[in-house]
């Protein structure tokens, strides 16, 4: 496994956000994908003596991580081992009403992206797991071994939004009936040979397994399923003139989240603060190229 302090994430948007969100010093902040305390660094140390950060993640090593970033803060910290689909009964169990800002960064840590453990990488040969969560239990490989070949192509259609997910999923199927597919580089080497396209490796093109890649990753560890709660309870979590910031990173997530504002916005709960989304500038592009497909939406509770 590649050790993560030798991967520093970078938090994205971390300008815009600073000059949209203001909290009172004693006010209460909710990271609710704290990674390794990034973005949570930047508001708890806007935050005085009387301040709360509550963090939540679901990777261990993460919040270790995040916990020594923030130490220092002079706030109170509390971090929590958790899916933000959770954020509810989180706060409940701590004895928190409402808050003064709840933030969701979507994006993978870079960490993630390189470990081993997780597979996430079709760059780099690794077993295809994709469970950013350890406590789920079923894999990717499970999945592309297991699922049917319409239910496959069903699912890269949707979660991928890549129009030759049949396709795809006939080189699949095919090809697991000789041997399973249990590693990154082999499904690559599939999605790469139904799309005859090569890996362009050392390009900056997006690779063919991309979007293979995204919908296993979202099925895997039912991201949208989480996002939709995490969006249901926020409305109900902030105080009046509170903020719910969320930064995604493709449409199936930036159309979630601008139909939830706009819904709670038609009912008067809220009040939209970014009418287009917030994209990071060329500067932190060329700086963090992760950052290039990240979109920010503001939502103020009336």
């Amino acid at each position: 496994m590649v050790e993560q302090t030798n991967v520093e994430h970078v938090p994205v948007l971390s300008e815009p956000l600073a000059e949209q969100i203001s909290c009172p010093q004693d006010g209460v902040v909710v990271d609710a994908t704290t990674g390794h305390g990034g973005h949570s660094f930047l508001f708890g140390s806007r935050l005085g003596p009387a301040g709360t950060l509550i963090g939540l993640d679901f990777d261990s090593r993460s919040l270790e991580r995040a916990r020594q970033r923030l130490a220092g803060l002079s706030c109170k910290v509390i971090l929590i081992k958790s899916n933000f689909s959770r954020i509810a009964e989180c706060l409940a169990e701590l004895g928190v009403g409402a808050v003064d800002f709840i933030l969701a960064d979507l994006g993978l840590c870079s960490a993630q992206l390189v470990d081993d453990e997780i597979g996430l990488s079709f760059r780099t040969d690794m077993p295809l797991d994709m469970r950013i969560d350890e406590s789920l239990e079923t894999t990717a490989a499970d999945i592309v071994n297991e699922l049917d070949e319409k239910s496959l192509a069903d699912l890269i259609f949707q979660y991928g939004q890549d129009r030759a997910s049949r396709r795809i999923a006939r080189y699949i199927v095919e090809r697991r009936q000789r041997d399973p597919i249990r590693t990154t580089g082999q499904l690559a080497a599939v999605v790469c040979s139904a799309l005859r396209a090569p890996s362009r490796k050392g390009r900056s093109r997006k690779h063919p397994a991309t979007r293979t890649f995204q919908a296993l990753r979202i099925a895997v560890n039912h991201e949208l399923e989480n996002l939709y709660e995490l969006l249901s309870s926020s409305p109900g979590l902030l105080k009046t003139d509170g903020c719910l910031a969320v930064i995604s990173y493709h449409s199936l997530e930036d159309g979630l989240v601008k139909r939830d504002f706009k819904r709670n916005a038609g009912e008067g709960l809220y009040r939209i603060r970014t009418k287009k989304p917030i994209v990071p500038s060329p500067e932190e592009i060329v700086a963090n190229n992760r950052a290039r497909s990240a979109k920010l939406r503001i939502a103020q509770r009336t």
